[in-house]
């Protein structure tokens, strides 16, 4: 899991010779980079709100974009899209879930049910940032709200279990 920040604005064309405009490929990690990309498309901040939304999904589920089980058109964006919302639980990273340990002490209950709500909501986000139309895309404004209410949802489950 290690996350590339060329794949973050920083992305560049590949020249096919030095000081020549036109392009050859695409400087970034495969899986990360936004598909209008791959047919010449310029550089924009939808191409980098793909990149996040991918980078979202591969921290939520614990699988990189380019894992082995994505095949025959299967990709990271539809294998998390096909678990909403009912079996979103079943393909979270392991190391999110709370423990047998902390389940024992009482973590279940109103606080998982807040997990498996921050879950989805982060999930959804990592959706719509890597819509495959650019246009179709969240806005990084409304994404930056949404994470604020995942986050205010999370503490208050803290809270509440004080």
């Amino acid at each position: 899991m290690v996350a590339h920040i060329g794949d973050f604005g920083l992305a560049k064309l590949l020249p096919f010779k030095p000081h020549q405009n036109s392009s050859i490929g695409i400087r970034g990690t495969t899986g990360y980079a936004a598909p209008e990309y791959g047919v010449g498309n310029e550089m924009t901040k939808q191409g980098d709100v793909y990149s996040f939304g991918i980078l979202l999904l591969e921290m939520i589920t614990g699988r990189r974009p380019t894992d082995p089980v994505f095949q025959e058109g299967l990709n990271l964006h539809g294998h998390v899209k096909t678990a909403l919302p009912d079996r979103v639980m079943e393909i979270i990273e392991p190391l999110i879930l709370p423990t047998r340990k902390e389940a024992a002490n009482g973590y279940e209950g109103r606080k998982l049910k807040r997990l498996e709500e921050a879950m989805i909501s982060l999930a959804r986000i990592g959706l719509a940032c890597s819509m495959e139309s650019p246009g179709e895309r969240m806005n990084m404004s409304n994404v930056l709200h949404e994470l604020q209410r995942i986050n205010d949802i999370l503490q208050n489950s803290e809270s509440s279990s004080v």
